[in-house]
């Protein structure tokens, strides 16, 4: 008769079976996945590196029609003058040379008017300077801008000529066109050209004629920039405001100040500059040439003349662009860093971009990229100039920083100049100026094709997935996906990135607390479902999303179509799968194992993953468990596919199908097919996988639980490979087939398999190898002793002297010691496991140690502890 223990531990569930009395925790779900539910890991999708350098690859979606060139002439005439127009986008109507003079004023306000300036005298521009001749072609045909606006406060400083106004009692003469005095001092404000009087006047210095006018130019100047100077020429001061302006003039102090600022420069330019230029002008050697250049940076970099306040700044780049045409890669980036550290912008920013994206598209000047620390200056250009403005510029100005990011050479040097930081500001940039209107800049996908392309080289780098985190760069990139959802290079790009990041857990556990990223996910899937190359990558950041976090598997569940959406998805490469292959017999030669995964096989490899890493939910699993869609394609796949054809498609299969049958749920597949999933799983047992051999085990040990199953275990001989496996020497396997046996036991009839094949010393063993260390090990081996000893009358009899004696002395001595486990698992699985190990295991194996103990009439001398 039982006593109340044994009759507590003949109630004990079999092997496997799930309870339904409380939900499982977080914890206890990744302790028992062993158990039953498990994740499946899958290598990330391989990415060639391009063979040629190209704003966008042979891969790419872009039509050669549609996207900027990659190769392109680039000569010194492709520079403009720094003093030349900008182009205007409008054509203005001609003006009149027909001046209307208006009566003699009665009031102020009429006193201010301007005239139109007739065609200077060819006699006269002959006889002056050639230098003055340009500037009165200039007045003439209208004033030419410089490359870039001098700011207000350096206006003052352009008042260089030697133009004449001519003073009769009150009327001023400027080229040939007699003016008031009051419009005199208008006219001057819009001439920035050195005046002094004609005839038997006075001469005045520049520096007296705008004393009295001083204030007054600088209101003048606050309305606007270089370009409206002529239309305010003609909003004139009155006569009162005259005579106060004048009492307020600049003291001689500060003009012998400024005086001296401008003679300190001159000297320096005379001194330092000129000569380099001469130097540069000669072009004698490229050696010599360089290093002039070299010089020349470092002397305006020494003489603060480096920017666009520079007045001299002109002269400088008509040098500079006529050595654009040498052709030396060396000379053309030292000649890009100068142009560039001159801050021009426009055409000639362009220009400056497009040449040193030229000269990094050969690795070869990787090394001269990185002596002349070039990335610092493009990094300033995208730090600096305006996004809108220079969109063009930026894209080859990030085609280089892309080409160079490929180099492992530049990764410190990129991380320590902040070039993650600067990259995802322009993502940013991008991102609001959409969400704020409604519509992406033109060209912005081009841009964004080569910085998502640089992110992905940089993203290898511990300290730039720190940088992601910290500057929240994953939902920025979530951002750009939704809006550039129709760019498939962006999102490719995007996508790779992510498919490195999650390989991580704390990325991967920042990107799954972005809620929106599950949704934005399946939307990519569908619109790109026969793309391979992103659907791939998309599935395998799923399948990390959700192995490292139950969260995450419910989350994405919860999306309205996401296990319609797998299941398209699976469908869709299932057929493109089958039709790949060529049977044998048929197309010529016989079909033949791959080595690697075919495209097909690949998405369907990572679908699988996800499939079984949603399953461990349980409000997920059971609906899996009864979609005919899932299930059906599951054991098509192991019917059509082996090991030997693509052995991990074959693998995580069965460890779907293994998730799927830990729910016995009404109307679940898995149960209803049990019979012929029993049947497909038999050729992975008898091959050499032992991989394909664990993850069968694994399924039976789930279907075992069905009488059904374990009669067909017993009829074909499982059971005896069950046993066999026993001295694998390997602890999962050994936990799954004795999970096998246990199931076995529970029916009486099928207790004494375990004599046959010498199972009960195989299960001694086990226990005596891993029972130490693994409390859920050492818990099944006495549970399955359990039920085989449950009509006991001689322990003897039962297990054998020596195989009790043994028994006796290891349950003794387990249940004075504490679970030993080794330093790899974390800290809180470590503390679950020893209260499991107190909980679970040491009831069990008191009451089997009290049995055998009950009824072991003749007790031999125990082994020693060397044992």
């Amino acid at each position: 008769m039982l006593s109340p223990n044994d009759k507590k531990l003949g109630k004990l569930d079999p092997f496997y079976r799930p309870s339904v009395s409380k939900q499982k925790t977080s914890a206890e779900i990744i302790s028992e996945a062993r158990n039953a539910l498990r994740t499946v890991r899958t290598q990330r999708p391989f990415t060639p590196q391009e063979d040629q350098r190209k704003l966008f690859g042979a891969a790419s979606s872009r039509t050669s029609g549609n996207r900027p060139p990659s190769s392109f002439s680039l000569h010194a005439s492709s520079f403009e003058s720094s003093d030349s127009r900008p182009i205007s986008g409008a054509r203005l109507s001609p003006l009149e040379l027909k001046p209307k003079v208006p009566a003699s004023p009665t009031t102020e306000e009429d006193s201010c008017f301007s005239f139109p300036k007739p065609p200077v005298d060819a006699a006269k521009i002959r006889r002056i300077s050639s230098a003055r001749a340009r500037l009165f072609r200039a007045a003439s045909q209208g004033a030419l801008l410089p490359d870039r606006s001098l700011p207000p406060s350096d206006s003052k400083k352009t008042v260089e000529s030697k133009e004449t106004i001519m003073i009769a009692d009150s009327m001023v003469k400027i080229n040939g066109i007699y003016l008031t005095k009051s419009n005199a001092i208008c006219h001057l404000k819009s001439h920035p050209l050195q005046l002094t009087y004609d005839g038997g006047f006075n001469e005045i210095k520049e520096q007296e004629m705008f004393k009295g006018t001083t204030s007054l130019l600088s209101r003048l100047k606050s309305g606007g920039d270089q370009g409206k100077r002529h239309a305010r020429a003609s909003s004139c001061p009155s006569s009162s405001d005259l005579s106060r302006l004048q009492t307020k003039a600049v003291s001689k102090a500060d003009l012998q100040e400024k005086d001296a600022e401008i003679e300190v420069d001159e000297a320096f330019w005379n001194t330092r500059i000129v000569p380099i230029l001469h130097e540069l002008e000669k072009e004698e050697n490229i050696e010599t040439v360089c290093a002039a250049c070299t010089q020349l940076h470092h002397a305006l970099e020494e003489g603060n003349m480096l920017g666009n306040k520079f007045k001299k700044r002109s002269i400088l780049l008509k040098t500079v662009y006529k050595l654009v045409d040498v052709g030396s890669d060396l000379l053309s980036l030292k000649l890009a860093k100068i142009i560039l550290a001159l801050k021009v912008n426009r055409k000639n920013l362009l220009n400056a971009c497009k040449l040193i994206f030229k000269i990094s598209r050969n690795e070869k000047n990787d090394s001269l990229i990185q002596n002349d620390s070039i990335l610092e200056s493009l990094l300033e250009v995208l730090r600096s100039e305006d996004l809108q403005m220079n969109m063009e510029a930026f894209l080859y100005c990030m085609g280089s920083i892309k080409f160079i990011s490929g180099n492992p050479g530049f990764l410190n040097e990129m991380i320590s100049k902040g070039a993650v930081e600067i990259l995802i500001n322009l993502v940013k940039q991008i991102n609001e100026n959409a969400e704020k209107c409604g519509t992406c800049w033109p060209n912005s996908g081009h841009l964004l094709v080569q910085v998502t392309a640089t992110l992905r080289n940089l993203v290898d780098s511990p300290l730039v997935r720190s940088n992601f985190l910290s500057i929240s760069a994953l939902p920025q990139l979530c951002t750009v996906m939704e809006q550039y959802m129709g760019d498939k290079d962006v999102c490719t790009n995007i996508a790779r990135i992510f498919s490195k990041l999650t390989s991580y857990r704390d990325c991967c556990g920042a990107l799954a607390n972005y809620s929106r990223c599950y949704a934005l996910f399946l939307n990519l899937i569908n619109t790109y479902q026969k793309e391979q190359d992103i659907v791939v990558r998309v599935v395998f950041i799923l399948g990390n999303l959700t192995a490292k976090n139950n969260q995450a598997r419910e989350q994405f569940s919860k999306e309205k179509g996401s296990i319609q959406t797998l299941l398209s998805l699976f469908q869709t490469f299932h057929q493109l799968d089958l039709h790949s292959q060529k049977p044998a017999g048929q197309g010529g030669e016989p079909y033949r194992a791959q080595r690697l995964p075919s495209e097909a096989e690949d998405v369907l490899i990572k679908l699988t993953r996800v499939l079984a890493n949603i399953a461990i939910h349980p409000d997920v699993g059971p609906v899996l468990a009864t979609n005919p869609g899932i299930v059906g394609l599951l054991l098509t796949t192991l019917e059509y596919k082996s090991l030997d054809d693509c052995e991990e498609l074959v693998i995580n299969a069965t460890a779907t199908i293994n998730n799927l049958s830990y729910y016995q749920v009404k109307n679940s597949l898995i149960q209803d097919k049990k019979l012929y999933i029993a049947e497909l799983l038999l050729k992975l047992l008898v091959s050499n996988n032992m991989d394909g051999i664990l993850e069968a085990v694994r399924v039976f040990g789930n279907l075992s639980q069905d009488r059904d199953v374990c009669d067909f275990i017993v009829q074909n001989n499982v059971h005896k490979f069950m046993m066999a496996l026993l001295d694998a020497q390997h602890q999962d396997i050994c936990f799954s087939a004795c999970g096998v046996l246990l199931n076995l036991t529970v029916d009486k009839d099928k207790r004494v398999i375990l004599k046959e094949g010498g199972g009960i010393k195989k299960l001694v063993d086990c226990l005596r190898d891993f029972g130490r260390t693994d409390w859920q090990l050492a818990c099944l081996v006495c549970k399955t002793l359990w039920n085989f000893s449950e009509n006991i009358t001689n322990a003897s009899s039962c297990f054998g002297n020596e195989d009790t004696n043994s028994l006796l002395f290891l349950l003794s001595s387990f249940l004075d010691e504490e679970l030993a486990l080794d330093g790899s698992f974390d800290p809180d699985l470590k503390k679950y496991h020893k209260l499991h190990w107190e909980t679970e295991f040491k009831p069990v194996a008191q009451q089997l140690l009290n049995r055998i103990r009950r009824h072991h009439t003749f007790l031999e001398p125990l082994p020693g502890p060397s044992f």
